[in-house]
């Protein structure tokens, strides 16, 4: 495989992690800001809905951000794989501790 095509490789997986990724990470933050602040702060359940629906969109510009500043595409990857494995497992515990449903 010649250097050209590898790095057009690594330009689509990137711009797939930026898409998909993004998205998922973004989606996960979303619903777990929904479910913790009202736990935490008590604000209303609509608010923390709406607060997490627009602090999504910061999180997915940053996730784009590090996808294309990462030093390869597998790094790229990883670090959104961390970040939505970590995302993940807090939504769970928001899901067993407020009796909440996704």
């Amino acid at each position: 495989m010649t250097a050209g095509v590898r790095h057009r490789l690594g330009v689509v997986s990137r711009a797939v992690a930026a898409i998909a990724g993004g998205y998922g990470v973004a989606a996960l933050s979303s619903v777990v800001l929904a479910l913790c602040l009202p736990a935490a702060f008590g604000m209303a359940r609509s608010e923390a809905t709406m607060t997490g629906l627009l602090a999504s969109f910061a999180v997915f510009a940053l996730s784009v951000m590090w996808v294309f500043a990462a030093r390869t595409a597998f790094r790229a990857w990883s670090g959104l794989a961390v970040a939505a494995a970590v995302l993940g497992a807090l939504l769970l515990l928001l899901m067993r501790t407020t009796g909440a449903a996704a």
